[in-house]
């Protein structure tokens, strides 16, 4: 899975935002409120994200209706697995990551691997 470009990176946003279906003309509508673009452009990204996996669409009349399928912690789980699975040393890209984190970013972390240090060694 690739990093989302800046016009997808919009469209999923709002529509983990709402957390409802969308139609494009409701998601043009709301970009269109901090900048210009197209019905037509929106309609082409939005269907490029439907084959990627990103969203499911459904038929209502005339017009797709969109949602997310994966929630948006879900999808940058996937891209930091990702980033992880191509590398040797996981341990130091990962002690190079935490060196850089905000403090409660490390402290969130910390929360996390104790929710679940009680699971077995290997993850899903």
């Amino acid at each position: 899975m690739r990093r989302l470009g800046d016009l997808e990176a919009e469209i999923m946003d709002r529509l983990w935002t709402w957390r409802r279906p969308a139609t494009v003309r409701e998601i043009v509508d709301d970009i269109n409120r901090t900048r210009a673009v197209a019905y037509t452009t929106v309609m082409t990204v939005a269907d490029i994200l439907h084959r990627k996996g990103l969203l499911r669409r459904v038929k209502v009349r005339r017009a797709w209706v969109y949602e997310t399928e994966h929630s948006r912690e879900d999808y940058t789980a996937e891209l930091m697995r990702e980033a992880l699975g191509g590398i040797e040393d996981r341990q130091a890209a990962l002690l190079r990551f935490v060196e850089h984190m905000p403090r409660e970013d490390v402290e969130a972390l910390h929360a996390a691997l104790r929710s679940v240090g009680g699971r077995d060694e290997e993850c899903p």
